[in-house]
């Protein structure tokens, strides 16, 4: 190397050579890594709008997919609804028909219970006239009943109590002389002890008797005997106990069978309206079945409609969300979309010094070794040759090589100038050369 102007003497010891390859050592591996982080930044950066390029496609790809879906989907549902509220008016006017019908059913009850609550009243005021009755043949003997027959000439209660016994019985009279005139009248006394008394199963007869289907005729010619004020059991009893039981017998028969010609009628409205309940009944459940299954019907409608709807609201989330990613998706597009040309060339650049890193930053390494006490032209000239050596050694390095540009710090540089470092490239390669040596530095003032 030529001797600079002015000529001076610099000495390089095994020290100044130690310096060059412990800088060279510490400065390679830091500034690959830097290179590469660097590198690393923007080709995510790359990958990251490439990525976005290709979402991009892909959502309006979707979101064009989606549209018939959407339009399917709200005329499924709006079909679906229609159904539904046509299934509910349906529904609707069966209710309040069947509601009707129940009020009428539940009417028809009532009255049929009124009516059944009528009855069991009036039977219950029949059933002791009837244990009344009863009771009184209980009373009665065979030993009584003879008694009666013996009699040649009864008394006047007695042969009341007989001639009511034989109406009701239904014994015809014997036609008799009128003691008390002319003509003839009827007597019972004769065929009361022929036909009634003097047959052995005349209790049981008594028993036995139809007191349901006494016909009116009978009660009609009874009814003398039951308002004479002789044919009462008090009266009766005085002449016969037999006759008493017979005479309230009688009365008793009497009794029930007002009370079952009131009775009866009510019987046969009861019946009557039991059985015209019992079938409005079955017609209402029958109604009622119906009107069950066309609700089952609307629920179940409306399951498919809730179905649909939920399926619709999720298809518009989905395009929703879709157009929204979509438009963030422009935005960074177009925010970033001039950077991608520019990243490319960094990132490029970036390779292309992280390939020339070693050639750099020995180069680097010797200038903080050996040049600084050098001028700028010297620090060039050197620079250049020790350029072509690597290059001949086949060690890639920069073309055009800098300092600042291997080494520098811009944010550092700029902190020095603020500093009053002249902005000069050599002031500047003497800075980044003080901060990086290892050892005090030799410089020369520019």
């Amino acid at each position: 190397q030529p001797r600079p102007a002015p000529p001076r003497h610099y000495y390089v010891t095994p020290t100044s050579y130690l310096e060059l390859i412990n800088t060279f050592k510490d400065l390679i591996g830091a500034k690959r890594d830097e290179i590469l982080e660097n590198k690393f930044r923007y080709d995510e950066g790359l990958k990251k709008l490439a990525a976005t390029e290709s979402m991009v496609g892909q959502m309006q790809k979707d979101l064009t997919e989606l549209q018939p879906q959407l339009e399917v989907a709200s005329r499924e549902t709006e079909a679906k609804l229609l159904v539904v509220n046509k299934s509910k008016a349906e529904a609707s006017t069966m209710a309040t028909a069947v509601a009707k019908d129940k009020a009428v059913v539940e009417a028809q009850a009532k009255e049929a219970n009124a009516l059944k609550a009528e009855c069991q009243a009036d039977l219950a005021e029949a059933e002791p006239i009837l244990a009344g009755a009863e009771a009184a043949l209980n009373t009665i003997t065979k030993g009584d009943i003879a008694v009666v027959k013996k009699l040649s000439t009864p008394s006047q209660g007695v042969k009341l109590t007989m001639e009511a016994v034989c109406i009701m019985m239904g014994v015809k009279p014997k036609k008799v002389k009128n003691p008390d005139g002319p003509g003839k009248v009827n007597d019972y006394w004769e065929p009361a002890k022929k036909e009634l008394l003097g047959d052995i199963g005349f209790l049981k007869a008594l028993q036995g008797f139809d007191r349901d289907n006494i016909p009116p005729s009978v009660i009609e010619l009874v009814e003398p005997y039951y308002k004479d004020p002789n044919f009462q059991p008090e009266v009766v009893a005085k002449a016969s106990s037999a006759c008493e039981g017979l005479c309230r017998w009688v009365r008793g028969m009497r009794d029930y069978d007002r009370i079952a010609k009131v009775v009866e009628p009510k019987r046969k409205a009861l019946a009557k309206a039991e059985q015209d309940a019992a079938e409005a009944n079955e017609m209402l459940q029958s109604k009622l079945a119906e009107l069950k299954a066309v609700e089952d019907r609307v629920a179940s409608l409306e399951a498919e409609l809730q179905a649909n709807l939920d399926k619709k609201e999720a298809l518009e989330n989905r395009a929703d969300q879709c157009e929204k990613q979509l438009k963030r998706a422009h935005q960074l597009l177009d925010g970033l979309g001039g950077e991608a040309a520019r990243w490319r060339e960094s990132s490029a650049r970036l390779q292309t010094a992280y390939e020339n890193a070693t050639g750099d930053i020995l180069l680097s390494s010797g200038l903080v070794a050996y040049l600084g006490a050098f001028t700028a032209g010297y620090r060039r000239s050197a620079i250049s040759k020790w350029s072509g050596l690597l290059r001949a050694s086949g060690i890639p390095c920069a073309e055009e090589f800098s300092l600042a540009e291997t080494l520098g710090d811009p944010v550092q540089i700029r902190d020095w100038t603020i500093k009053k470092l002249p902005s000069d490239s050599f002031s500047v390669d003497n800075a980044i050369m003080m901060s990086k040596s290892k050892r005090w530095p030799l410089m020369i003032d520019p």
